[in-house]
Formats: structure tokens, C-alpha cells, sequence
């Protein structure tokens, strides 16, 4: 049976993720931003940094996936749902659940590049640079963790634990 660890409660995202609003406020100054958000994972972080965020935000979503049911990347990246809207000439940032291995982000920000945003930036809740094969650069990140796997806040497990309201370390055997 699968066991949880909280790592970070929600009190503690909350705030951070404020001050990540309150900094992409200040760097976009009246300026308004497209949120890209990464799904599923990013799903809830992105509805709680649209709110933090004091200027006009449009968002859209595009999925991909590198990682199966399984806890491991398979470091091949595959795109499952596209944006619906060009982002030519807007000021976007990615956001994303997680910065694990790097693969996913620089294949992400390659691709939104090629497309002719403004600017481009990720905003990551986490950040796991152990793991880093690819060097990427995150201009927001919530929190810095030790390389285990997480769940919670919209970071999954086989689709579980989406919901839970603390981000959790995972151990699927129990142990």
C-alpha cells in the first residue's frame, strides 16, 4: 500500500505562489500576460497564479507527456493537446507543475520560441535540479525540492492524488 509524506502544506504554496503573482506583476508592469498552462499537472497552480497575478491574464493549455503511468521520464516528449489560439506578439509564461529533468521545458520553450511570442518565461512550483540532463532556466520558481516523487496540488501518480491540498512525497510501495 502507497504511503504519504507531506512535504510542503498548503499554507506554505499559497503564500509563495502570491509572491510569484506579485513579482510577474512588477517584471510585466500594466502589461498583460498569457499563461500557458501545462496540463494536467499544472492545472490547479495555474488557476491559483492567474488569481495572484494583478494585470489582464489569458491563459490556454496544451499537454504532453513524457512520463506514462509510471514514476520515471521516459525522456521522450510527445505533444497530446496543442494550443488553440496563436501566441504571436504576446508576452507568455509556461506554466508548469514541475522542472525535473529539463527535457520537457526546453522542448516546450524551443516550440512556443519558434511560434513568435514577445517574451517567453517559465513559472515552475517546483523545482528539482538534481535530476536536471537538460540545462533550463526557470525565471519563477515556487519551491526547490530533493529529488523524490511528489504528489499533490495537481501532480499525480497514475491520475491519483491530483486533488490532495499539500504536495506529498509518494512511495507507491509503501516502504
Amino acid at each position: 500500500m502507497a504511503t504519504l509524506t507531506r512535504m510542503l502544506e498548503r499554507a506554505a504554496i499559497d503564500a509563495r505562489v502570491a509572491e510569484m503573482g506579485q513579482q510577474i506583476t512588477r517584471d510585466y508592469q500594466g502589461r498583460p500576460v498569457h499563461l500557458i498552462g501545462i496540463l494536467k499537472g499544472a492545472c490547479i497552480f495555474l488557476s491559483d497564479l492567474s488569481r495572484a497575478i494583478d494585470l489582464t491574464v489569458s491563459f490556454d493549455f496544451m499537454a504532453v507527456s513524457s512520463y506514462g503511468k509510471g514514476t520515471k521520464s521516459t525522456g521522450e516528449v510527445r505533444i497530446t493537446k496543442d494550443l488553440d489560439t496563436s501566441i504571436e506578439g504576446l508576452d507568455v509564461i509556461i506554466v508548469e507543475d514541475i522542472l525535473d529533468t529539463g527535457l520537457t521545458l526546453n522542448y516546450l520553450r524551443h516550440l512556443l520560441e519558434s511560434r513568435g511570442p514577445r517574451s517567453l518565461k517559465i513559472a515552475a512550483l517546483l523545482d528539482k535540479p538534481s535530476r536536471r540532463i537538460q540545462a533550463v532556466d526557470a525565471e519563477y520558481i515556487g519551491f526547490t525540492i530533493p529529488d523524490a516523487f511528489v504528489v499533490g496540488y495537481g501532480l499525480d501518480y497514475a491520475e491519483r492524488y491530483r486533488n490532495l491540498r499539500d504536495v506529498c512525497v509518494l512511495n507507491p510501495d509503501g516502504g
